[in-house]
């Protein structure tokens, strides 16, 4: 949409709006990611850092461990937050191009 010049915020369409709420898992957002985080089980100490503050939601969590459980990678953008909150630097994050699945 177009907007006069002289338009004020208030003519501005209604942005923001959530619809309903948990739709979140309904959007696949990995899928430009640069880097992924690759986790040493056997360092982890399950502090569950990495969970908490992951802001998408890609750290599986199960039985309060997160140790040998997938990362979400149809969530993770790579945005090292995992890594960089993490105790013991368990998380090291691995260009994408790296890594042979």
């Amino acid at each position: 949409m177009i907007y006069p010049r002289d338009a004020k915020w208030q003519d501005l369409a209604r942005g923001g709006i959530i619809p309903e709420a948990g739709t979140a898992l309904a959007y696949k957002t990995g899928g430009w990611r640069t880097f992924r985080p690759i986790r040493d089980n056997e360092c982890c100490i399950d502090c569950l850092f990495c969970w908490v503050y992951c802001p998408d939601g890609a750290i599986v969590c199960e039985e309060q461990s997160v140790k040998d459980k997938p990362i979400d990678l149809d969530h993770c953008k790579g945005c090292a937050v995992c890594a960089e909150v993490c105790p013991k630097d368990c998380i090291k994050m691995v260009r994408e191009t790296e890594i042979q699945d």
